[in-house]
């Protein structure tokens, strides 16, 4: 069996058994290692953490004629996959539509629980190493450390907003007075609710305050661009419409674009014909050319109705 093969078996017994993955480790460390050999064509490799059983990777997209000397706003996404699995792959299209804006664009390997045996606490920790890693190198990548955005979709969107909204789960063997706190969130059907009633409760129980976003908005949050489906399967959308009014409450900014009809992971490039990723994507831009990070209209076109 090829070891793609093995890891789609993996994710769905980690599914029927509720997390439990520690006889299945063997096979998610042939999926560690498949996910290890990914490539992206143009983009540049970094390790930005490493453990016994898992080197964490960043892939990143410059754009055109970038220059090491630039300080260009850049972004950082993590995919989504339950906390299980999943991989950087996911947003590659969006990395590279940005990088063809003019932003420095990067997607993010962290750690999962059918590779690396872990909890969406170690999901979230990786994810500050990340924004982290990105700051404390900024110099040499031609990024500007006051324009990182984290973004990401579903888990992967809890993961961005965690960084943005959580104190805490903060890795102590790291630089702690370098921020992990991005300038601004881009987060597609994110998990937001991890208290009771919520995605992923059973996974963090009693510690879910630590964890979940939406019990943790505050004054100061990055500004904050959402996109959702109105027929959202595992996040009720009704979730995404208190997040912003929380938000707003507290005089942070949020903009929650809604879409009728469309359920979890409308987003991605291969649904429905690549429509609302066109259509997420352009409003993505405009929320960031608001910000001043991007300059002029979007590029892609807007699809027919």
């Amino acid at each position: 069996m090829s070891k793609s093969g093995a890891c789609k078996i993996l994710f769905v017994l980690v599914i029927l058994l509720g997390g439990r993955v520690a006889n299945l480790l063997p096979v998610g460390q042939a999926c560690a290692e498949a996910e290890s050999q990914l490539e992206f064509a143009g983009a540049r490799q970094e390790t930005y953490k490493q453990f016994p059983n898992a080197e964490l990777k960043l892939y990143i997209f410059n754009p055109k004629e970038h220059q090491l000397t630039d300080r260009r706003p850049a972004a950082v996404f993590f995919f989504g996959g339950s906390w299980n699995g999943g991989t950087p792959k996911q947003f590659e299209p969006h990395c590279r539509y940005l990088a063809s804006r003019g932003m420095v664009a990067i997607t993010a390997d962290y750690r999962v629980a059918t590779r690396h045996g872990t909890t969406p606490f170690d999901a979230v920790k990786d994810g500050k190493s990340a924004v982290r890693w990105i700051r404390s190198n900024a110099t040499r990548l031609g990024i500007d450390s006051k324009r990182i955005a984290a973004g990401g979709g579903s888990a992967g969107g809890h993961v961005a907003a965690a960084t943005g909204n959580i104190r805490g789960l903060e890795n102590q063997n790291e630089h702690l007075a370098i921020s992990s706190i991005p300038n601004a969130l881009l987060l597609f059907n994110p998990v937001y609710d991890n208290g009771p009633g919520g995605y992923g409760y059973e996974r963090v129980k009693a510690d879910y305050q630590q964890i979940s976003p939406f019990h943790n908005i505050r004054a100061g949050a990055p500004p904050t661009v959402v996109f959702f489906g109105t027929q959202d399967d595992l996040v009720p959308v009704v979730t995404a419409v208190e997040y912003e009014k929380r938000m707003k409450a507290v005089n942070s900014r949020c903009e929650t674009h809604l879409y009728e009809k469309q359920k979890h992971g409308f987003f991605n490039e291969n649904r429905s014909d690549g429509k609302y990723f066109r259509k997420t994507v352009i409003e993505m831009d405009r929320f960031l050319n608001s910000l001043g990070w991007l300059q002029g209209p979007p590029t892609l076109a807007q699809p027919p109705e």
